[in-house]
């Protein structure tokens, strides 16, 4: 698939049943389409989507939390459609999530990703992302889930 013509732009509620269909090959434990509508309507400027040619091919949301001592950027999920994957598309979708929690005042980015999924911490690693922990447990299937993390240059 040619991916010349490349857009990301904020996303809006018309784009959910195309982010659905992503988010459905991406994951074996799918986010329901409550839960990207509710995340839509709470963090509107941490979701954005990217288009190939006019089509969603890829998403990615986030939301902002705060320790009480840091504020961190929050990757929560990420879904690039298999064809268009490996040529920068997810890469573009993280940097203008992360530009937005730079924005927003974070000091750092954190993600869980499965300990299985060695595909996606390989790609996150390559974003200068660092493992830093791991949650026991935290999928509902019992699988462990390895936290990384990246701080933002001030």
């Amino acid at each position: 698939m040619d991916l010349g013509a490349r857009q990301v732009r904020r996303a809006r509620p018309t784009d959910l049943p195309e982010v659905m269909g992503i988010e459905r090959e991406c994951f074996v434990e799918p986010w329901d389409e409550e839960v990207f509508a509710q995340t839509l309507e709470w963090t509107p400027f941490h979701f954005f989507v990217a288009l190939v040619n006019g089509r969603i091919r890829g998403f990615v949301v986030g939301c902002m939390e705060t320790t009480g001592s840091a504020t961190y950027g929050h990757i929560s999920n990420l879904g690039v459609t298999t064809a268009c994957r490996k040529r920068g598309l997810g890469r573009l979708l993280v940097a203008r999530l992360e530009q937005q929690f730079m924005i927003d005042g974070a000091e750092g980015v954190l993600l869980e990703v499965r300990i299985s999924n060695t595909e996606a911490q390989a790609f996150y690693r390559s974003l200068g992302y660092e493992d830093a922990f791991l949650l026991s447990a935290y999928y509902s299937n019992g699988e462990d889930a390895l936290v990384m993390m990246k701080d933002i240059p001030l």
